[in-house]
């Protein structure tokens, strides 16, 4: 109630702002680039950034990362990945205000800028928030509320500012860097690298690391800008609006690695009580075969039906394999089908892939799925053998 209560708010001093005319910055005028904390749920996991203008008279953030969950479609769109956000314009105190009350630090980065330069932020920003252009296609990874502010500040200042990657330690993918920013043994972690594909695995530029909030601010304050061939640092100067400890998510019993590493157990104790008895729990293969066939059959479904830039060629297939929810149902069977020891030498073979593609980081899987791995592995053997010999 609270946050569609502030979106209304943020929908009034949008169109106030969005409809009146558009005035001259006075010499006083600054422009700011803000970096957010991290907060506590997924989609604020890595920080924020916008832009901040301060004038005699008005003071208004320009974000980039408004979204409506109640938006019509906004689960569909978000799965099919045509998530649409917008850039509003409302007073700076009610961005504070949100963070403050969630404890998270706020920095503000007071750009280097001549009188024109100023101006030309704010009417771009001020064009950028009328209705008709608010709107814009969201990519986490692509297009997102951190990297609009690198591509604003190169349209405005043209060939006069130069981003430097002094700041770029080593060279890292995507998915490393996002693995960076939030805990790899949690649900929300464990749902992302299992959705996404091998493009998430590609080295990211110095540019391409601005993706996340970290390095926009790490980026606009290695770089410089040049007025009247008099080359200055793009940063004027530095502060904390709000200083809080970082939030970090914590892990609890019930995340990912706890709770496969419980479930491998249980299934490599009753494989083995199988192995012992010379019999088959039927309905542990079952679950088994079905459950990874549909986790599958999501990654089938977001490889090729959606538009998602970086969920094609997801090899999270090589143990998500979609055809187990078929196969899931002849192993309920006691007499199985020869066919079904053909197959278990395929899925074999292709858990086998698994390492080789980790290794060379064609694609990082992870490390929650390591429990999975270890139990469909010994399953697929041991079942193997059973149906090699008649069993109870």
């Amino acid at each position: 109630m609270i946050k569609k209560l502030f979106f209304i708010i943020l929908l009034i001093f949008s169109c106030h702002f969005s409809f009146s005319q558009h005035k001259q910055l006075s010499p006083l005028a600054e422009v700011s680039i803000i970096t957010a904390g991290p907060g506590k749920v997924l989609y604020e996991g890595f920080g924020h950034s916008t832009i901040r203008i301060k004038d005699n008279g008005f003071d208004l953030a320009y974000n980039y990362g408004i979204f409506d969950f109640d938006s019509p479609n906004f689960y569909l769109n978000f799965t099919k990945g045509k998530l649409y956000y917008k850039l509003q314009s409302y007073p700076f105190h009610y961005f504070v205000r949100s963070y403050q009350d969630d404890k998270r630090w706020i920095k503000e980065q007071v750009l280097h800028l001549n009188q024109e330069e100023k101006q030309q932020f704010y009417e771009y920003l001020e064009n950028n928030a009328k209705p008709e252009n608010a709107t814009y296609l969201y990519d986490p990874f692509y297009n997102n509320c951190a990297t609009i502010l690198r591509e604003i500040t190169e349209q405005v200042l043209i060939n006069r500012v130069t981003f430097n990657n002094s700041h770029i330690q080593s060279k890292q993918s995507f998915r490393q860097l996002m693995n960076t920013e939030i805990s790899w043994n949690n649900w929300g972690s464990f749902g992302i690298n299992l959705a996404l594909g091998s493009k998430l695995d590609n080295i990211a530029t110095s540019k391409e690391h601005m993706f996340l909030p970290d390095y926009v601010y790490a980026g606009f304050k290695n770089a410089t800008v040049s007025h009247n061939n008099i080359t200055h640092p793009l940063i004027k100067k530095e502060q904390f609006i709000l200083k809080f400890d970082e939030i970090k998510i914590q892990t609890s019993l019930f995340s990912p690695f706890y709770i496969f590493s419980l479930l491998a157990f249980i299934g490599l104790f009753i494989t083995y009580k199988d192995i012992k008895k010379n019999k088959r729990s039927r309905w542990l293969d079952f679950t088994l075969f079905f459950s990874t066939g549909i986790a599958g059959l999501l990654i089938v479904f977001l490889w090729f039906f959606t538009n998602h830039s970086t969920t094609p060629n997801n090899f999270n297939f090589l143990w998500a394999f979609a055809p187990n929810t078929i196969a899931a149902f002849y192993l309920l069977k006691k007499d199985v089908i020869n066919g079904i020891k053909k197959y278990l030498v395929l899925v074999l073979i292709l858990l086998l892939i698994i390492p080789i593609i980790w290794i060379s980081k064609i694609q990082l899987f992870s490390f929650a799925c390591l429990p999975i791995f270890i139990l469909l592995a010994i399953r697929y053997i041991a079942l193997y053998k059973s149906l090699l010999t008649p069993i109870k």
